[in-house]
């Protein structure tokens, strides 16, 4: 059994059936990627995993405890942080500021934007912001507003303020959209090395396949809702229905 199971889930918005019968299994410590082409109902899915969406049938469980009917903020206080596709910043703030934020509400279970000058106070949260911006080789940067920063470096920020949550698992939508070849590169490579020293599961959104074949171990495949495979990367990538559905080839092509 996996950290994430989804069985049998349904979702339809009036006459589109978005997601149909999707089951799907996230082994722990393991990094599963989840593509296929545009509407194939993944960024849908997300939603349901994440608590914003809830399904019309079927199941989500996190580590044996269901995640529907749950708000966001409890779902993340489970152990599931999300990155989005566009990164999810307070641009006004410094990038050690943001980086406190996270580490402030996960002592205290709560926080408030105004708070953030009783923060810069607190010697033991400022030392851990410092911390995981010298892990993320921001350090340099760590008295910069944010909104300053490449999009390579916000999104290597955001993963850093997800990671100060202590998430058993970590959900990236399309983690390198927008970014320069260099950027995809410095973030997969980041990835890589949050897998390797950290005890964590990484579920991920990707329609870069050199971002998914760099990075999965299993991959499952939607098309119009529904998972067609799941299967290692080596076998993905020659299997004849993820060539018709995903690159619109045909088996006998």
């Amino acid at each position: 059994m996996g950290i994430l199971e989804v069985k049998n889930v349904n979702k339809r918005f009036g006459g589109l059936q978005a997601l149909s019968d999707v089951n799907l299994s996230v082994a722990e410590n393991t990094v599963h990627a989840i593509i296929g082409p545009n509407g194939a109902g993944k960024s849908t899915l997300l939603n349901v995993l994440v608590g914003k969406l809830l399904p019309d049938t079927g199941s989500v469980m996190f580590d044996g405890q269901s995640v529907l009917g749950r708000k966001p903020y409890e779902i993340n206080q489970m152990g599931i942080s999300r990155v989005f596709q566009t990164p999810e910043i307070f641009g006004d703030l410094t990038v050690l500021e943001n980086m406190m934020i996270p580490i402030f509400a996960k002592r205290d279970g709560a926080f408030r934007m105004h708070a953030i000058e009783s923060v810069r106070n607190e010697r033991a949260v400022v030392q851990q912001a410092e911390d995981m911006l010298e892990s993320l080789n921001l350090a340099d940067a760590r008295h910069d507003h944010s909104a300053s920063m490449s999009r390579g470096n916000k999104r290597r920020l955001e993963i850093g303020m997800c990671l100060a949550q202590e998430p058993r698992l970590l959900l990236l939508d399309e983690p390198t959209a927008g970014m320069a070849r260099a950027d995809t590169n410095n973030t997969i490579d980041l990835l890589k090395q949050i897998k390797d020293e950290r005890d964590i599961t990484i579920a991920i959104i990707e329609h870069d396949m050199h971002v998914v074949f760099s990075l999965a171990e299993r991959i499952t495949v939607l098309a119009q809702g529904t998972p067609l495979v799941e299967d290692t990367p080596d076998k993905i990538k020659g299997h004849p229905k993820v060539r018709e559905a995903y690159l619109g080839e045909t088996a006998a092509a």
